[in-house]
């Protein structure tokens, strides 16, 4: 049975990718340099929507704007060309892709 405060190496992975993410240490306290630990998810909507709220952020994500196509694609000069013809011909003998031992 491992010891009871062994560190799984998870946890190591789990803070240097969240380290990636914020480029610094997320788990460093900023003010004395110490170890924190995550207590607690908030998973509740209302609880998120009134902490943001607090402290200046929107509560709401921004919205997606909608796709479109490239740009001055319809105000192109030449006519559009014919895709069709840049088709491979097809083969002219017959291909088995089945596999035979």
């Amino acid at each position: 049975m491992p010891a009871a405060n062994a560190r799984s190496p998870a946890r190591y992975l789990w803070v240097m990718l969240l380290a990636r993410l914020f480029e610094s240490l997320p788990l460093t306290c900023p003010n004395c340099g110490a170890n924190m630990r995550l207590i607690a998810f908030i998973t509740a909507a209302a609880p998120v929507e009134r902490i943001l709220t607090h402290i200046g952020e929107p509560p709401r994500p921004p919205l997606i704007t909608p796709a479109r196509g490239p740009p001055a694609w319809d105000d192109a000069p030449e006519p559009m060309p014919d895709w069709h013809l840049l088709q491979q011909p097809d083969p002219d003998v017959e291909f088995d892709q089945r596999i035979v031992w």
